[in-house]
C-alpha cells in the first residue's frame, strides 16, 4: 500500500524550529522535511519510518507549514493563484479558497493529492483540513482514514471518512453514532529513541514537559501550581507562560521550550517525570505514557480506569488522584531510589514490549486491509 499522511504542527515548534536556523525556509523541500523529521517531536513521522519498515510506501505532509508547503509548490512548478491553477482546480478549490486566510492551503494540498495519488490518505489533521474537501478529492484515493484523539472536534461531512482511527473510546463512540466506521488504534512509543538518547540520568529530581492552555488545560494549571509550592526541585518546560496569571507559581519553575530531541533528553535526564491528561476524562491518552516510560524514567500519572490495560500501576506506573497524592509520591520515590528504578525499568521493557509506533503500525495496516 501507499500512505499520504496529513498532519500538523503547532505554531510554536514552527516558529522555534525555524528560529534556530536561519533562512531555513529557503531551503528545498527535502531539506526542510528531513530537519523536521530529525527533530523527533510528535510521532507522525516515526508512523511514517515504520510503515515503511514494514513495505509501504508512505509521504508526510505537514499541511499548515507555509514555508515546507510553498516549497513544495515551487519544485513541482505550481503558482497557486495564477488563472490557470484556479481553472483547472475550480470545482474543488475556490469555495475553500474563498474563506479561508492561508488561500495557498488547499490547492497545494489537492495537488500533493492529485501527485502521490495514495492507497489510503491519513488525515492526522482531522481539525484543520475540511472534510468535505477530502471528499471531493476521492478520486485520487482508495481509503480516507481520519485519525483523532482527545480535545474536542467537529467534523463538517462525516461521510468523507471510510474509517476514522483513534486511541480514546469517546471519540470512537462518538463517530460510531454518526454511521462511519471507527477502530481502536493506540499511540506509542518511537523506539528508535533509544539509539540515540543520551547516557547522563538523574539529573533532575522532578520534571514536567508540557503544554498548559487555558482551554483544554485548566486542570493541569491548578494540579501544576499546587505541586509548585510543595516540591521546590520540579522544573517545568513548556511552549511558553505567557497565558499564566503573572503570580502563578509555574513561573519560578519554568525552564524554558523542549521540542523532540530536548524532550526526550529532558525525561530520559529525571528521576521522576509527571504527567497529566488535562481535562479530558476519563481515560489514559496522551503520547507522554509512552515516551517517558520508553526512556527509562519512573512515570508518575494520573489515575484512569483504563490505564491497567496498557501499564500496572505501582509495578510499570506510579498513579494519582489528586495534587496533593502525586505530591506524596514524588516525595516517597524521591526518597527511595531502588524502589524508583525498579518501576522505571519494569515501566520501559512493558513499552518496548506492548506500545512501539512498529507495533502500532502493523496493527494499523491490518485495520486498514479490511476496509480496502
Amino acid at each position: 500500500m501507499t500512505f499520504l499522511i496529513f498532519d500538523t504542527d503547532y505554531p510554536e515548534f514552527v516558529r522555534w524550529h525555524y528560529g534556530q536556523r536561519p533562512a531555513f525556509e529557503e531551503r528545498s523541500y527535502n531539506e526542510q522535511l528531513t530537519s523536521r523529521d530529525d527533530s523527533f517531536f510528535g510521532d507522525v513521522h516515526a508512523c511514517a519510518r515504520n510503515l515503511r519498515k514494514l513495505g509501504h510506501d508512505t509521504w508526510v505532509v505537514h499541511v499548515n507549514n507555509e514555508y515546507m508547503q510553498k516549497a513544495w509548490a515551487r519544485e513541482h512548478g505550481l503558482t497557486v493563484f495564477d488563472r490557470q491553477w484556479k481553472f483547472r482546480l475550480r470545482r474543488r478549490i475556490v469555495p475553500w479558497v474563498s474563506r479561508m486566510p492561508r488561500p495557498w492551503f488547499y490547492p497545494i494540498l489537492a495537488a500533493q493529492i492529485e501527485h502521490y495519488k495514495p492507497d489510503v490518505l491519513l488525515n492526522q489533521a482531522m481539525h484543520s483540513v475540511n472534510a468535505a474537501f477530502l471528499g471531493e478529492m476521492k478520486s485520487f484515493v482508495r481509503l480516507v482514514v481520519g485519525q483523532h484523539a482527545a480535545s474536542p472536534l467537529s467534523v463538517d461531512n462525516v461521510r468523507s471518512y471510510d474509517l476514522i482511527v483513534s486511541s480514546f473510546p469517546p471519540t470512537l463512540e462518538k463517530f460510531r453514532k454518526q454511521g462511519v466506521h471507527s477502530e481502536l488504534n493506540r499511540l506509542g512509543f518511537d523506539s528508535d529513541v533509544c539509539r540515540w538518547i543520551g547516557t547522563e540520568r538523574g539529573l533532575f529530581d522532578v520534571t514536567f514537559v508540557g503544554s498548559f492552555t487555558a482551554k483544554v488545560h485548566s486542570t493541569r494549571i491548578s494540579w501544576l501550581e499546587y505541586l509548585c509550592r510543595r516540591l521546590p526541585q520540579l522544573k517545568i518546560w513548556a511552549p511558553g507562560v505567557a497565558n499564566l496569571s503573572p503570580d502563578s507559581p509555574i513561573r519560578s519553575h519554568y525552564a524554558g521550550q523542549a521540542w523532540g530531541r530536548d524532550m526526550y533528553e529532558i525525561l530520559h535526564a529525571s528521576k521522576i517525570t509527571l504527567n497529566h491528561h488535562g481535562d479530558v476524562p476519563p481515560y489514559a491518552n496522551n503520547l507522554r505514557l509512552y515516551e517517558s516510560t520508553g526512556v527509562g524514567t519512573m512515570l508518575v500519572t494520573d489515575w484512569k480506569q483504563n490505564l491497567h490495560e496498557m501499564f500496572v500501576s505501582g509495578k510499570e506506573v506510579v498513579t494519582y488522584r489528586s495534587a496533593e497524592e502525586c505530591a506524596e509520591r514524588v516525595e516517597y520515590y524521591l526518597e527511595h531510589a531502588a524502589e524508583r528504578e525498579a518501576i522505571a525499568h519494569a515501566g520501559q521493557r512493558r513499552t518496548l514490549r506492548d506500545h512501539t509506533v512498529e507495533q502500532r503500525m502493523d496493527e494499523l495496516v491490518h485495520i486498514i486491509h479490511r476496509y480496502l
